[in-house]
């Protein structure tokens, strides 16, 4: 996999888990061992001293990819929700640090290129759909004369917030095997016409070498991978959230409404439980940190809760996970997960 003149040693993109799972810990690992490492930048803010939450974040971000730098030679990005109230100030931010690449979905990242300024770094939506791609290319190339150096294509077995309708998560449409093809067929045409190779980046509940067989087999250049990483001695996240992981079963995944608009796949427990029978957390929206959400009228305040349970009170939040969460059974090594996937 070659992304401009990045190439890792193994073709793995590390998906930026957000508010404190994958930050400088995680990333390096993962870079260090010959895959692409990825800070998540949701939620950064809480974890900083500063009170105004604008600058906690723009802080926080520029330690933690210091920090990755320190601990890795490795491929380091980051990834940056569209969604974000200071969705420029993170893309600003770690541009001026020297990330080497910046993954960006949850909403279209029609401006990123905007932000460039003659940078290396390189430029990845994260997309849902072929029409997604389409519109994409055709923005960037009219108002910036830039293709996107690799799109990511979140299948609907992904954990987090996904980037589907809810009725459209089950749907044979919907099925990232159904879409690798289709999208492939179209960069090819991109490639052709413009000079450009974009690589398919494609993830969403992968966990075996036999997945990451299937899907490079369909045509994806790569593979994103996030849930597995979390069980890893290395991730960033308190070890009462590794469990929750590890012990997770498949009857315990539930698709959520998220206060942001967007549905998505959690871990039930007794927060996500008193939430769906219409209990209310009262809180004071101190940070509107996501464009799309109700804060008026939410139930909850979401980057709260998946920062309490990041740092281990599980119980006054919840565990994104992705669809192939039952099959994760025990704390790893990241060097050992992807060389499993990749040598074995």
């Amino acid at each position: 996999m070659k992304i401009g003149n990045i190439i890792p040693k193994y073709p793995i993109v590390q998906g930026g888990m957000a508010v404190g799972i994958s930050l400088d810990g995680l990333a390096s690992a993962v870079a260090n061992a010959g895959g692409i490492g990825v800070i998540g930048t949701a939620g950064i803010g809480f974890f900083s001293n500063i009170k105004n939450y604008k600058e906690a974040s723009i802080e926080s971000l520029r330690n933690y990819i210091r920090s990755a730098k320190k601990k890795t030679k490795g491929i380091i990005g980051v990834n940056i929700m569209v969604a974000l109230t200071n969705y420029s100030d993170m893309v600003k931010t770690a541009i001026d640090e020297g990330i080497d690449i910046i993954f960006s979905g949850a909403g279209l990242p029609l401006n990123l290129p905007s932000f460039l300024n003659n940078s290396k770094t390189k430029l990845v939506p994260i997309i849902s759909s072929l029409k997604a791609a389409q519109i994409i290319v055709k923005k960037w190339m009219s108002r910036y004369n830039y293709l996107p150096d690799a799109f990511v294509l979140e299948g609907p077995l992904a954990g987090g917030h996904l980037g589907y309708k809810k009725e459209k998560i089950f749907s044979k449409d919907s099925k990232l095997e159904r879409n690798i093809p289709i999208i492939k067929d179209y960069l090819l045409t991109i490639e052709q016409k413009f000079g450009k190779h974009i690589p398919l980046i494609a993830g969403g509940g992968l966990f075996s070498k036999s997945d990451v067989n299937r899907v490079l087999d369909l045509g994806a250049d790569g593979i994103q991978m996030g849930t597995r990483f979390i069980a890893t001695e290395e991730c960033d996240a308190d070890i009462k959230f590794k469990e929750t992981i590890i012990n997770a079963k498949s009857n315990d995944i539930a698709i959520i409404e998220s206060p942001v608009g967007l549905p998505g796949r959690a871990i039930r427990n007794e927060f996500i439980e008193s939430v769906e029978k219409g209990e209310r957390k009262p809180y004071e929206c101190r940070y509107h940190c996501i464009k799309t959400c109700d804060f008026k009228n939410a139930p909850y305040c979401i980057a709260k809760a998946l920062y309490n349970a990041a740092i281990g009170n599980i119980n006054d939040g919840f565990v994104f996970s992705g669809g192939s969460v039952s099959k994760i059974n025990k704390m790893q090594k990241v060097k050992d997960i992807i060389e499993e996937l990749f040598e074995n």
